[in-house]
């Protein structure tokens, strides 16, 4: 059974650094992706990054290219990110997702298995 539990969110002014963690339990190495998604009330659910855990192939929205970085820790069984440079745009609640199989990384509606979120405010 796969379980995501997000943490390492907060208030920052712009300009700041975060790392967000996720605990994922029950996602194997073995054809998983696993992803960070943004939303702010009234819109979509984003994604923000991806990676494929057979590979370590990871995928960026242009939005945060350069400012984020995903990655994983397997003997952990987490998934961070990485956050520098933030902007106010970044605020939001961020999710880990997880699902099956590679490709569409970073369309929401393709995840299965969904943290229940944690909250990033960034203040300008």
């Amino acid at each position: 059974q796969v379980q995501l539990v997000e943490s390492g969110g907060g208030s920052i002014e712009a300009g700041g650094s975060l790392r967000l963690s996720c605990k994922a339990s029950g996602v194997t190495s073995s054809s998983f992706s696993l992803a960070w998604f943004r939303q702010t009330p009234g819109k979509e659910r984003e994604g923000v990054a991806a990676i494929y855990t057979p590979t370590g192939g990871t995928y960026y929205a242009d939005s945060v290219k350069g400012r984020f970085t995903i990655s994983r820790d397997i003997r952990k069984a987490r998934l961070y990110l990485q956050m520098n440079s933030l902007k106010p745009e970044d605020g939001g609640m961020y999710f880990c997702a997880a699902k099956r199989g590679r490709g569409n990384t970073l369309v929401a509606t393709w995840y299965t298995y969904w943290g229940q979120g944690t909250q990033v405010t960034v203040s300008s």
